[in-house]
């Protein structure tokens, strides 16, 4: 990335805190979170998703876990920022943040400059989860990760997303100490 540090944003500084509202259908059996239907992860969960998008190599696994992540995040987030008039960009990247944390899936801190991005996952709850079930692997399996950060992208600029590609350059399932994001538009 060649932009400097003046031009990023971050979350830095922003006061703004992601506000849930969880409510429970028992009659549908349904959680819904700030009216979404919602699916709170565990690792557990999401790491035997990664596994099973995994071995579909055929039918583009990865790639539909991704775009199904991109999708249902994305909206959400969307239709967030529009109901609370959250339209700040360090806002809304603050309140994408406190969503992933929220949501399950870790804690994830995004940089964006004019025409790239970073993401760093310093706890990933897909990879911790793989690798307490299978142990380390050779290549990331974060497909979940890869489609939330492409639906924050596009929620955060309001772009669609798959105007950006998001590529994991390094992971925790594979030993490193975080799990990093590049986001290029």
């Amino acid at each position: 990335m060649t932009t400097t540090t003046k031009t990023m944003q971050t979350s830095q500084g922003s006061k703004i805190q992601f506000q849930p509202n969880q409510q429970f259908d028992g009659k549908k059996m349904r959680h819904y979170v700030n009216g979404q239907t919602s699916v709170l992860h565990c690792h557990h969960y999401a790491s035997l998703f990664s596994q099973l998008a995994d071995d579909a190599q055929d039918f583009q696994g990865p790639k539909l876990l991704a775009d199904a992540s991109c999708e249902t995040f994305g909206q959400v987030l969307c239709d967030y920022f529009k109901k609370n008039n959250v339209t700040d960009t360090c806002d809304r990247i603050a309140i994408a943040e406190q969503y992933c944390v929220f949501s399950g899936m870790g804690e994830i801190q995004f940089q964006f400059g004019p025409n790239s991005g970073t993401a760093v996952m310093s706890h990933c709850h897909v990879d911790e989860g793989w690798v307490k079930k299978w142990g380390q692997r050779d290549k990331p399996v974060n497909f979940i990760g890869q489609g939330f950060i492409q639906g924050c992208w596009g929620a955060i600029f309001d772009r669609q997303p798959s105007e950006c590609k998001v590529e994991e350059t390094q992971s925790i399932v594979c030993g490193a100490g975080t799990s990093q994001f590049t986001i290029n538009w």
